[in-house]
């Protein structure tokens, strides 16, 4: 294994001077992890159990001297003065209660503390989100919680009537659950919410951050005896709330013997019966996939002795589909995208386009499928200015809007997907209400999930053209499904791979990383450094000195350009522990405004799912104003804690589809548990100038790359492209 020779050993003091961080190292990314790192501790896997729903808030310390923002010291010390006098005044005013909900014990306290959860609970000192039961199937470390990012606007459904809103909080009340969660309730039931839990306790499942064993106490203060592990009406809500956990992770359905698993765990006496209900009351489907019957057919045809010997040892060891469960919304979504791709192949023209590969599949295909790193993203583009040049309507549409800034001056004719479906931007649509397009393409495709890509080619009218690029290496969609490896799988359309290789040291590092090998690449002008660290507590420290000191005096990146990408929300070096740290070095402050400081950097969730980054602007009566990228953008104030979070730190799955400057990327001892050669790939590659890796896992990356295979997603698209598309005899 060969010694890294990029930065400060892991014995260096504490007061090592920063600049040296990056300026003494040789600039060589090592083959594998430290030698002289057994060291580093491995502490507890990162927990990731809603993760992406709260929001830090840190403790405001601006103790550092240099900080910036000393000119608004006054100002902020008599906003604390202010604030701390209110607070007084209130517990004065109140003799009786505690506040809160601080008297309630059992399943009202646990309610609370999941609602707590659900709404920033971390920074409001709620114990239970630190310490909540991980879910059956945890997350991957580094998933936020991913509803699938549709359409932005409406971000949100209308609010539930006040009348609503009461009668489910008396219902709550009488379960002894915290009227906090009347909102929620009746926003995710609707109008008859209150009489809907009255008859079935167990729909308070649909409440984000409610897990089952709150969900039987409640059940309990209701129905009394009269309930048990076996009551249909649990049994149904546990079957999808196992799929709605499945979702979050990705899959669209999940193998019935799963599910059985997953309701055994949660003592339901026959797990069979229990699917069986809910298939039968239409809370699930139940999907059989049919295997292709080709080969029993071929004896009949040519009755040769050797294809019938063929045909027969093909039935003999072939084994049937497993039966899946899925819920309807990605049932629909999926048979939607798969009914939609095989009309546009169906209904385009082909045509003779002269230029490159990727020009001709296109001309003589209605879908094209191209594969390559970051350099690749210039020929789609290309092929979108050639097909204007041949008259035709065409748009580039990226993940995010700094995939779209990335491209240059090509970038100011592209969209991004949400703002191409919300109307914000792109062409008009017809009277069918299809987008004005000859020609779709669509570059970070791994990050469609399976409703966006539905909605996306639902729009698109007969004879459009689309093609789908990006990298197959990088983290899957943030929402459920995985729209381009299906795609890519059920091999029913042209795929171009591109041949352009990503340049310099960082591009020969993360295409090595792509097939297994972690290269050790000289790197002669910094843009690579490792930092070796002992434990998590070193990996913060590191991480904040490079951001603030080393990178900027070394490699000319200042702060906010550069980005931190760790591997999961929780942990002693998550994204929350590294915001605090960074927010206190390079934006010190109260947190006057729901937690947050104008200055700060931010990660907010439009829709849950899609993640855009931005710093804060501003206050008022109304939010919180941000500007993210060239567009000002108002969180408001209701959903600041479920929304927003400090954004100097990112995980991968954040990051990905967006590139910065210069990344840290921060791997300390108990994240190795969370790696993947895809993690890897995505986080190193996020970097456009400099990579540095704070490295404490030891011989866990090097492991990851070779061997760390992401987690398989069970989808139903590509057997339903095959039977829509695949060729006779095939």
């Amino acid at each position: 294994m060969t010694e890294p020779s990029g930065e400060t050993a892991p014995e260096a003091p504490e007061d090592v001077e920063p600049t040296e961080d990056v300026r003494e190292g040789t600039g060589t990314a090592p083959a594998g992890a430290t030698e002289d790192g057994p060291g580093a501790t491995a502490g507890e896997p990162d927990a990731a159990e809603e993760a992406g729903e709260t929001s830090e808030k840190p403790d405001g310390d601006a103790g550092a001297s240099d900080a910036p923002g000393l000119s608004e010291a006054q100002a902020e010390l008599a906003a604390q003065r202010e604030l701390r006098a209110r607070i007084e005044a209130r517990k004065a005013e109140k003799g009786g209660p505690v506040a809160a909900g601080a008297k309630l014990s059992g399943t009202a306290a646990d309610l609370l503390a999941a609602v707590r959860a659900v709404e920033g609970g971390a920074a409001k000192g709620s114990a239970f989100y630190e310490t909540a039961a991980p879910v059956p199937e945890p997350a991957a470390p580094e998933r936020p919680p991913t509803a699938p990012p549709g359409p932005p606007a409406p971000e949100r459904p209308p609010a539930p009537a006040p009348a609503t809103t009461a009668a489910v909080r008396e219902v709550l009340a009488r379960g002894g659950a915290p009227e906090t969660l009347a909102g929620p309730v009746a926003a995710a039931l609707g109008e008859g919410a209150a009489a809907i839990l009255l008859d079935d306790p167990w729909q308070l499942l649909a409440v984000a951050g409610v897990r089952p064993e709150q969900a039987d106490g409640f059940a309990r203060a209701l129905l009394g005896p009269d309930c048990g592990p076996g009551d249909p009406r649990r049994t149904v809500a546990l079957t999808v709330w196992l799929l709605e956990q499945a979702a979050l992770r990705g899959h669209t359905a999940l193998e019935t013997a799963t599910v059985c698993a997953g309701l055994a765990a949660h003592s339901v006496p026959d797990p069979g019966e229990a699917v069986d209900t809910a298939v039968s009351e239409g809370a699930v489907h139940l999907f059989r996939e049919e295997r292709e019957e080709a080969p029993e057919e071929e004896p009949e045809e040519e009755p040769d002795e050797e294809a019938g010997e063929k045909a027969d040892t093909s039935d003999e060891s072939g084994e049937e589909p497993p039966a899946l469960l899925g819920l309807d919304r990605y049932a629909l979504a999926e048979e939607s995208l798969a009914e939609g791709l095989a009309r546009l192949v169906r209904t385009a023209t082909a045509d003779v386009w002269e230029g490159s590969e990727l020009e001709r599949a296109a001309g003589a295909h209605g879908l094209v499928l191209h594969t390559g790193g970051e350099a690749a993203r210039a020929e789609p583009v290309a092929l979108a200015a050639a097909a204007r040049e041949r008259g035709l309507r065409a748009l580039v549409a990226v993940h995010s809007d700094g995939g779209r800034r990335a491209l240059g001056a090509a970038g100011t004719e592209a969209v991004t997907v949400a703002a191409l479906l919300a109307g914000a931007a792109g062409p008009g649509r017809d009277e069918d209400g299809a987008f004005a397009l000859d020609l779709l393409v669509v570059l970070d495709a791994p990050q469609l999930d399976v409703e966006t890509a539905a909605t996306l080619v639902e729009t698109l009218p007969d004879g459009c053209r689309l093609v789908l690029s990006g990298d197959p290496e990088v983290l899957g969609a943030p929402g459920a499904g995985r729209v381009f490896a299906d795609a890519l799988a059920a091999k029913v359309c042209p795929r171009i791979a591109s041949r352009v290789p990503d340049p310099g040291p960082l591009g020969e590092l993360v295409s090595g990383i792509g097939v297994g090998e972690l290269n050790q690449v000289e790197a002669p002008g910094k843009e690579i450094v490792i930092v070796p660290v002992r434990d998590a507590g070193e990996a913060v420290h590191r991480t904040v000195q490079l951001v603030a000191d080393s990178v900027p005096r070394a490699i000319g990146v200042p702060p906010e350009r550069t980005q931190v990408v760790t591997v999961g929300h929780g942990g002693s070096a998550g994204t929350r522990a590294l915001n605090a740290a960074l927010k206190q070095r390079l934006n010190p402050g109260p947190g006057r405004f729901g937690g947050y400081d104008p200055g700060d950097r931010v990660a907010y969730a439009p829709v849950p799912g899609r993640t855009v980054t931005g710093t804060v602007l501003s206050a008022d009566a109304e939010g919180l104003r941000l500007r993210c990228g060239d567009e000002e953008l108002l969180v408001p104030k209701e959903r600041v804690e479920s929304a927003l979070r400090h954004g100097w730190a990112l995980t991968a799955h954040q990051a990905a589809g967006t590139r910065w400057p210069a990344v840290v990327a921060v791997l300390p001892g108990d994240a190795a548990g969370g790696l993947s050669r895809p993690w890897v790939y995505t986080a190193f590659g996020r970097a456009e100038r400099h990579l540095s890796v704070v490295h404490g896992v030891d011989q866990a990356l090097p492991r990851a790359v070779a061997e760390g295979v992401a987690p398989e997603r069970t989808t139903r698209l590509r057997p339903l492209l095959e039977g829509l598309l695949a060729a006779p005899g095939e």
